[in-house]
C-alpha cells in the first residue's frame, strides 16, 4: 500500500513582490588620503629610457610531427549461415532464405525497421543539404579573376650529371605523389659509366628527397601508374624492355620482359589496359612495333602489330612509334604518333594485322611528340609536333586538322588536355614556356603564357582536378604550377558550346575539302583541253629561287 501526502499552496502566497523605484545617488562611504604615507614615496631623477629603432627579433623553431598514414582494408566474407548450409551452394542458400522469410519474427523485424528507415529517409529529403544558394555570384567572381599561376613546388634530380625528366605520372589516389622517369636520350651520354639509371617516386609533402627509388636494368623512358591497382607502376626502358614495379615490395622490379622478345629501340610509350584483372598493358617503340603484354606472364608478348601503313605487314616498312594514347572510353582503339609526322588510328579487334591500321592522318612535318584524345569527346584528339599543335576528328579521315594553333618559333614538345574544361589544353615548348590555350574564347593567342625555365620542357601532365600542372625539363627538374581557378572551373553550357565548336569546324573543313577537290578536277580538265607546252627548266629554277629569296627577306623584315 502506497502512502503519500500532497502539499498544496496558492500561487499568490509564493514569495514577496518586488517594487523598484528611482532614487538620487548618494555617497555611503568616503576614504580620504593619508598624508603620512607621502613620506614613503621617493622621486627618481633622472629617468633613462632606451629606444630601439629596429623591431625586436626572436628566433623560434617549430617541428611538427608527421602524421603516420597507414593503409587498412576490410575483407568481407559471406558468413552467418548454419553449419548444414553450404554458402557456395545456391540451392541450399535460396531454400534457407525462403524458410527464414516465412517466419513471423522476420516479418515483424522488417516492419519495425522499415518504419524507422522511412522516417529518417523522409527527414533527410525534407531539406536539400547540397543546395547552393550563391552559385551565380561565385561564378561571376571567378570570371573576373585574371589568368595567373604560381610555382608551388620544384623537384630536382638528386644525381650528377643531370638527366632528362622524360615522363611524369600522377598517383591515381588523390595525386599525392608523382612518378618521374629520368633518362638521357643522347647515345654518347647513355653509355657513360657514371650516369645513374634510377628513376624516382616523389611525395609532394617531402619534395627534397624521393619517396622511393626505382632501380631498372636500363634507364626508364616512360612511366605510368595503374589506375586499377595503384601499387603497380609500368615502365618502358631505353633498351626496349618492359618492366613493372610493385611499390609495396620496394624499388626492385617485380618482373621484366626478356631482351630477345622486347623492342629493339627505346620504348617511348607504355600504357595500361582496362582489363578485368588489371594486368594487361601495351607498348610502342621506334622499332615500328606495338606489343601487348600481361604482367602475369611477361616471357613473350601476347600480341604484336607492325606499323606498316602500306598494310603489307613488313617490319622494314614500319613507322617508328614515338607516342601512344589510349582512352578507356574506347577500349579497342588507340592512337600512335610516329617519327615521320603521321598519326595512326588502330583498332585492336580487327581480324588481320593490316586491318588493325584503320586510318592514317598526315599531321606534322616532324615527329609527333604527343597525341591525346579529348576526355569529353573521344573522337576529337590533339597532336603536337614541329611548330604547332593541331586538333583532329576521326569523322573526317581524308582531310586536314579542324583547328590548329599558330606557328611558333620554338619547337612544341608536349601537350595535354585539361581534365575539367573540354576546350582547354596545355602545350610545352623548347624555349621553356608553357602555353595555356582556351579555344572556346580565343584561338589565335594563348590565354596565358608561362616562362617556366630556360631549358626545353619535355613532358607535361595535369592533375585530375586540372589545378596543378607538372612539367619537366631537359636538366631533370620538375616544376609544379598551380593555375588560376578560371582554367579549372567548368562553366554553364561550356561542354555544349565546345561540342558545337568542334562540329562547326568539322563542317567547315569538309566544305573546304570538297571545294579543293572540285578545283583539282577543273584544273585537270583544263590541262587536258589545252595543248601541252614545254616549260624551260632553267627559267623555272630562276623563278623559284627569286620567290624563295623574296619570302626570306619578307620574313626577316617581319621579325
Amino acid at each position: 500500500m502506497e502512502i503519500r501526502y500532497e502539499y498544496s499552496r496558492r500561487r499568490c502566497e509564493f514569495g514577496r513582490p518586488c517594487h523598484f523605484s528611482a532614487l538620487v545617488a548618494e555617497v555611503t562611504a568616503d576614504i580620504p588620503p593619508e598624508p603620512s604615507l607621502a613620506a614613503h614615496f621617493i622621486p627618481q631623477d633622472p629617468v633613462d629610457f632606451a629606444v630601439q629603432e629596429g623591431p625586436v627579433m626572436a628566433l623560434h623553431e617549430v617541428n611538427t610531427d608527421r602524421v603516420q598514414v597507414s593503409i587498412q582494408g576490410v575483407n568481407h566474407l559471406e558468413g552467418g549461415w548454419p553449419k548444414h548450409v553450404d554458402p557456395k551452394n545456391s540451392e541450399l542458400t535460396t531454400r534457407y532464405r525462403e524458410e527464414v522469410e516465412r517466419e513471423e519474427v522476420y516479418t515483424k523485424t522488417i516492419q519495425r525497421l522499415g518504419s524507422v528507415m522511412e522516417h529518417y529517409i523522409r527527414q533527410n529529403n525534407t531539406i536539400d543539404i547540397y543546395e547552393e544558394y550563391f552559385e551565380e555570384e561565385e561564378e561571376e567572381d571567378e570570371e573576373d579573376e585574371p589568368p595567373s599561376y604560381k610555382t608551388i613546388n620544384v623537384l630536382r634530380d638528386p644525381n650528377q650529371p643531370k638527366r632528362m625528366a622524360t615522363r611524369l605520372s600522377w598517383h591515381p589516389d588523390g595525386n599525392k605523389s608523382v612518378a618521374v622517369a629520368y633518362c638521357t636520350m643522347e647515345f654518347q651520354d647513355s653509355i657513360r659509366k657514371d650516369m645513374c639509371i634510377d628513376s624516382y617516386i616523389w611525395d609532394l609533402e617531402k619534395p627534397y628527397s624521393p619517396e622511393m627509388t626505382l632501380k631498372p636494368s636500363s634507364p626508364v623512358v616512360t612511366l605510368e601508374y595503374n589506375s586499377k591497382d595503384w601499387h603497380h607502376v609500368l615502365g618502358g626502358c631505353y633498351n626496349g624492355q618492359i618492366v613493372y614495379w610493385d611499390t609495396r615490395k620496394g624499388g626492385l622490379p617485380v618482373e621484366m620482359t626478356p631482351v630477345e622478345f622486347s623492342h629493339r629501340d627505346p620504348v617511348y610509350g607504355a600504357s595500361w589496359l582496362p582489363s578485368r584483372t588489371g594486368t594487361e598493358c601495351f607498348s610502342g617503340s621506334t622499332d615500328g612495333q606495338v606489343l601487348w603484354w600481361d604482367i602475369r606472364k611477361m616471357s613473350q608478348p601476347s600480341e604484336r602489330l607492325i606499323l606498316d601503313i602500306s598494310r603489307q605487314d613488313q617490319l622494314k616498312n614500319a613507322l617508328g612509334a614515338i607516342s601512344l594514347d589510349f582512352a578507356p572510353t574506347m577500349p579497342t582503339k588507340f592512337l600512335v604518333g610516329t617519327e615521320q609526322g603521321i598519326v595512326i588510328s588502330c583498332n585492336r579487334d580487327a581480324k588481320t594485322p593490316p586491318e588493325k591500321i584503320a586510318y592514317v592522318f598526315r599531321s606534322h612535318i616532324g615527329a609527333v611528340y604527343r597525341v591525346t584524345r579529348n576526355p569529353f569527346f573521344p573522337k576529337v584528339f590533339l597532336s603536337v609536333g614541329d611548330w604547332t599543335a593541331r586538333i583532329w576528328t576521326e569523322e573526317l579521315m581524308d582531310s586536314s586538322s579542324i583547328m590548329e594553333t599558330k606557328y611558333h618559333t620554338p619547337y612544341l614538345l608536349d601537350t595535354c588536355w585539361s581534365p575539367i574544361k573540354p576546350a582547354v589544353f596545355f602545350t610545352s615548348k623548347s624555349d621553356g614556356t608553357v602555353d595555356i590555350w582556351d579555344f572556346l574564347y580565343h584561338q589565335k593567342e594563348p590565354a596565358l603564357s608561362i616562362k617556366v625555365s630556360i631549358e626545353p620542357l619535355l613532358s607535361l601532365c595535369s592533375q585530375d582536378n586540372g589545378r596543378v600542372l607538372g612539367c619537366s625539363t631537359r636538366m631533370g627538374t620538375v616544376f609544379l604550377l598551380e593555375i588560376s581557378s578560371g582554367f579549372c572551373t567548368l562553366r554553364k553550357n561550356e561542354k555544349t558550346l565546345s561540342s558545337s565548336m568542334f562540329e562547326r569546324e568539322a563542317r567547315r573543313e569538309k566544305v573546304l575539302q570538297d571545294k579543293y577537290r572540285e578545283r583539282l578536277v577543273q584544273e585537270q580538265e583544263r590541262a587536258r583541253a589545252q595543248p601541252e607546252q614545254q616549260e624551260d627548266p632553267h627559267q623555272l629554277f630562276k623563278q623559284s629561287k627569286a620567290d624563295f629569296l623574296a619570302h626570306i627577306k619578307a620574313e626577316k623584315r617581319r621579325r
